[in-house]
């Protein structure tokens, strides 16, 4: 059999590590930011979806945001007074803890607050996310479906049957109640009945003037006590979102 030109022995000497320069890139942007932008500010997000995420960039392509390691974040910006890239920014890095991202801006702290306190949307739960009401599918057919879909509704749990070529429910089926934790059987049922009981929504936390160098955090002194003892990172990419 011939050798596949495809059974090639590379030699690790000749590799590249990309990971170191693709932080010390995330670490330069970041301090150009800093000297570029008037604010800074740091925001989490309820409910995850980069569609909006993309949305929002969309609607902002005046300012820069940055969704990266919060390690590599807080080595740009400064761990404590001594190494700090400007004036109170390490009170910005102790603010970098669980999913958060950052926001650089020339808008003002209104005009920030007041858009993002307004941009809320809903969208479908998924699996994990907390049920915010009681959900219960009664009795009777289900015309909005093709009697295809009636083993796939029968997997997932539903009482459904075929009569006279129709989905239909055989007794009420209870979904959810508020304050489950949502399986992924119950977050496809709620999605096939379009049912959204996830709100997207961006919370900003803090805010750092480069002009003044003054800090202001947003958040209660205990939620943000909370915050920082979570100190794993839940974003796992490197760079701008």
């Amino acid at each position: 059999m011939p050798k596949s030109k495809r059974d090639k022995k590379i030699s690790l000497t000749k590799t590249v590590k990309k990971g170191l320069e693709v932080k010390q890139k995330l670490i330069t942007e970041l301090r150009q930011c800093v000297d570029t932008y008037r604010n800074l500010f740091i925001f989490s997000v309820a409910n995850m979806r980069n569609s909006k995420i993309k949305d929002i960039r969309t609607a902002w392509k005046h300012s820069r945001f940055f969704f990266g390691k919060n390690k590599v974040m807080i080595i740009a910006l400064g761990k404590g007074d001594t190494d700090e890239y400007r004036d109170n920014l390490h009170k910005v890095s102790k603010q970098l803890r669980g999913e958060v991202g950052l926001l650089f801006t020339n808008k003002t702290k209104d005009e920030v607050q007041e858009y993002f306190s307004n941009f809320k949307e809903m969208d479908y739960a998924r699996s994990g996310n907390q049920a915010q009401m009681d959900v219960t599918l009664d009795e009777g057919p289900l015309e909005q479906f093709p009697h295809s879909m009636e083993p796939q509704l029968r997997q997932l749990g539903l009482p459904a049957a075929l009569k006279k070529g129709v989905v239909t429910l055989l007794k009420d089926y209870e979904v959810c109640k508020q304050g489950d934790v949502l399986t992924p059987e119950q977050t496809r049922i709620l999605k096939l009945f379009g049912i959204e009981m996830a709100e997207f929504k961006v919370q900003i936390k803090c805010m750092w003037n480069s002009e003044t160098g003054e800090f202001e955090n947003f958040m209660g002194e205990e939620e943000s006590i909370q915050d920082h003892e979570d100190d794993d990172d839940k974003l796992n990419t490197d760079g701008e979102c």
